[in-house]
């Protein structure tokens, strides 16, 4: 059954709407507005250390925290999944310093938080995703210096991606890189889309809604504007392809369209798998249910 969660306006006393003081957000709001101008562009910013530990998408949290409104409705999940431990702790946070509506179902968001998936429902143009980053930079790969890796993007200098991916196919007989799938924007900048499965890849191109990419610990904010080119990167003969669940579908609702995640092992050595995106999947399940009544 759909769910839907609303809040008292009263938001927590003694806290700063959103927590993060205003100056704070002027700054991010701005670094904002210059990486949508320069889609896949990492736009460094400053701000103060949030108090939460590292790996809980500080980046992300902070970018939500400046946009967010009093008539957003927000939506986030981990991993596909709303009920994630990081999901419920950062919807929490952002409730009790916001005071805002959140909700279960894409559709009625207008923001959605997320970490490492895009919700399998196409966005509109009035939502927003905003996506946590652990590593932003896709050079990492074939190159550990930042300085180097600035000069590489400046000069729009790939050459020792595309040699990777080559390696790869050479030595495995494909590329083997399952999340963080690097992606040309707009013919210009190489991106790492965050650990996305490669599934979720296309949903970047030429999309309605605007894509918001925050790592906290680099500090760095990069985006993908709507209606912008994002292009994997692939080699004539050798295509980029997603994963392939021929044969597989979700246990709960039946979907054989969605990304699928393993839960566990089946009965006569057959494997079992779930949605990764719970909300859609409780939507399937309940139009299932109503259509056999």
């Amino acid at each position: 059954m759909l769910q839907q969660q609303k809040t008292s306006g009263d938001q927590t006393r003694g806290y700063n709407f959103a927590f993060l003081d205003e100056n704070t957000k002027r700054e991010i709001r701005r670094k904002v507005l210059k990486a949508v101008a320069i889609p896949g562009y990492q736009v460094p910013f400053a701000s103060p250390e949030l108090p939460i530990a590292r790996g809980w998408g500080t980046g992300g949290i902070q970018i939500t925290m400046s946009i967010i409104g009093p008539d957003d409705v927000l939506k986030v999940i981990d991993q596909g999944c709303d009920g994630g431990v990081n999901a419920v702790n950062i919807r929490n946070l952002l409730v009790k310093t916001t005071g805002v509506a959140t909700t279960f179902d894409t559709t009625v968001a207008t923001i959605v938080q997320t970490r490492h998936r895009i919700p399998e429902e196409k966005m509109r143009a009035d939502q927003i995703l905003v996506l946590q980053v652990p590593i932003p930079e896709p050079l990492r790969y074939v190159e550990p210096s930042e300085v180097k890796t600035r000069e590489m993007h400046g000069e729009m200098d790939y050459s020792r991606m595309w040699v990777f991916l080559y390696e790869n196919i050479v030595k495995w007989g494909e590329i083997t890189i399952g999340a963080r799938y690097p992606s040309l924007v707009n013919g210009r900048y190489l991106i790492d889309p965050s650990p996305i499965p490669r599934w979720d890849v296309p949903k970047l191109d030429n999309a309605d809604t605007l894509y918001l990419f925050g790592a906290g610990r680099e500090k760095r904010i990069y985006a993908v504007p709507p209606h912008t080119k994002v292009q994997p990167l692939e080699f004539d003969d050798f295509k980029f392809r997603v994963e392939d669940f021929t044969g597989h579908s979700c246990t709960r609702c039946g979907a054989s369209h969605t990304y699928l995640n393993e839960i566990t092992g089946g009965g006569n050595g057959q494997k079992s798998y779930a949605c990764s995106d719970s909300s859609y999947c409780d939507k399937l399940r309940q139009a299932r249910k109503e259509g056999t009544d």
